[in-house]
């Protein structure tokens, strides 16, 4: 049974006691600051957000900032499936994916040189890539406009290609190349006979820092017709821009 008190019982403050006693305030713990800044970060709307979706193959919902934000997640396909663009859950900066159809491919539409074939994306999602399938001249090109990546943030330019047996042609190393719009470039050769087969890999082909300087479109790149030999067994998923970690 709970004490009782009494009113002469129950001692009142003394004026030394009030001058003690802190006055009462809210206190907010390490978790609850944490939630309010993530609150506050996922508020702030992407960057040229509005801009980019205006390709969007289907209609996005608007209407909060927190719907917008959830369909960003998950990606939203532009200009009939040959790209994609979403917000890294992370940083919250912009990504894309640009498909095989939406690269420059030499002997891209002779059916003895290049197939396309469907690929799953996901469950519900099927895209287009190409396989190649004999060609002794392999050249192939995206470009991109920078203004739609996310200012002042360290971005990867990466091939996703995949080789598939049989695979041959491949002992000449292939070049892989960016260009930046203000004409600064990264160069580098792969050795493809030293990459797995059967399953997507990345191939970085630059990264660079997204700065007032370098807007404008970029092209990456990915070739070898010097060596003159055909080669056959190459699948391209695309070309992926994120931000590195």
């Amino acid at each position: 049974m709970g004490a009782e008190w009494s009113q002469d019982e129950v001692s009142q403050p003394t004026e030394e006691h009030r001058k003690e006693t802190p006055p009462c305030t809210p206190q907010i713990n390490n978790n609850e600051s944490g939630a309010i800044q993530e609150t506050a970060t996922e508020l702030k709307l992407p960057h040229n957000h509005e801009e980019i979706l205006k390709d969007a193959d289907a209609p996005v919902d608007k209407s909060s900032t927190e719907k917008l934000y959830d369909q960003l997640y998950a990606g939203v396909f532009l200009n009939q499936k040959k790209k994609k663009y979403w917000i890294d859950r992370t940083s919250k900066k912009n990504c894309f994916m640009l498909y095989a159809r939406n690269l420059s491919i030499t002997w891209a539409e002779d059916r003895s040189c290049w197939h396309w074939p469907f690929i799953k994306e996901s469950s519900d999602v099927t895209l287009v890539a190409a396989e190649l399938l004999n060609v002794c001249w392999l050249e192939i090109h995206g470009w991109f406009n920078t203004v739609n990546l996310t200012p002042r943030t360290l971005y990867q330019v990466v091939f996703v290609l995949m080789l598939k047996d049989p695979a041959y042609g491949w002992g000449i190393p292939v070049n892989f190349r960016l260009i930046l719009a203000d004409g600064s470039r990264q160069e580098h050769k792969e050795n493809m006979m030293e990459k797995p087969r059967g399953k997507w890999i990345e191939i970085l082909a630059g990264e660079f820092e997204t700065l007032p300087e370098n807007d404008g479109n970029m092209e990456c790149s990915m070739y070898e017709y010097e060596g003159g030999g055909w080669k056959r067994g190459l699948v391209i998923k695309g070309i992926l821009i994120r931000p590195k970690d």
